[in-house]
């Protein structure tokens, strides 16, 4: 397996140290990374080949992976249309779909969209992937081989499917630390100091999401094992419950859900 990397952040940089520590050999990787000093980053860090445009080592990659920013892929892969034969291409690029990457590539068929979050960063993300039938079997194991390389990976049956995906991992991060920041806030105004508070909030959402994945049960039923009637859990749960915060945390996730959409709609227009 050679893979080009087309583009050079932070999420194809998780990518390369996760597959050279997975033990993929460096000489099996490129990047095209036009940014000099992150070229020269990469070079530096993992020792990979780093050229400011496809070459023809690019070209010799049996898979190039898409890792550039959305509003910047169509110009990015405009140098590759019409010159990729069979590789396979796996794009992690948000919002961007698969009938858009292809018409921009000169019609190429052989696309997988994937969309991975930033725990990625320390190899413990989570990826969403699609592949339309014309994917073989190999080439989608293939795709999960190289996401698995930070983390767990997870196939949906249909491309819409990404939007939630996106709205729930790529964009759960920043609810989860928008929720340790309102604990620790919190526990500040009833005396804690910021030190302390912080602490105890990031270990209790760090143990509980450890907890949750360790169990066999369900969350719910976690909750109601930490749940006492009449006791300091409940009436927290209450104000909860009162404030509909559940209710309004499904719309919240379901309007990161159609703003996915929206942009995929917008990104791919002509």
């Amino acid at each position: 397996m050679k893979i080009a990397f087309i583009g050079g952040g932070n999420m194809a940089s998780a990518l390369i140290g996760g597959l050279l520590a997975k033990g993929v050999r460096v000489g099996a990787l490129s990047v095209v990374e036009p940014v000099p000093a992150a070229r020269r980053r990469l070079a530096s860090k993992y020792k990979v080949r780093a050229s400011a445009a496809p070459d023809a080592r690019t070209l010799a990659a049996d898979t190039l992976l898409l890792a550039v920013k959305p509003q910047d892929m169509r110009a990015a892969i405009a140098p590759l249309a019409g010159a990729l034969g069979s590789k396979l291409v796996i794009s992690i690029a948000a919002g961007i779909r698969l009938q858009d990457l292809s018409r921009w590539l000169g019609g190429h068929d052989r696309l997988i969209r994937c969309m991975p979050n930033t725990p990625a960063l320390i190899g413990a993300g989570i990826t969403g992937l699609y592949a339309p039938p014309r994917v073989s079997a190999a080439e989608k194991r293939r795709a999960e081989r190289i996401l698995a390389a930070v983390g767990a990976t997870v196939w949906v049956k249909d491309e819409s499917l990404l939007d939630p995906v996106t709205a729930v991992s790529a964009s759960g991060p920043a609810y989860v630390f928008w929720f340790i920041e309102q604990l620790a806030s919190a526990a500040e105004a009833l005396g804690l100091a910021p030190e302390v508070a912080r602490r105890l909030a990031l270990q209790t959402v760090l143990g509980s999401a450890q907890l949750a994945a360790r169990s066999k049960e369900p969350p719910g039923v976690l909750r109601e094992r930490v749940t006492s009637k009449g006791g300091t859990t409940a009436a927290a749960l209450a104000v909860f419950d009162e404030a509909r915060l559940g209710e309004h945390f499904r719309r919240a996730v379901e309007a990161a859900s159609r703003r996915g959409a929206e942009l995929g709609a917008l990104l791919g227009r002509d």
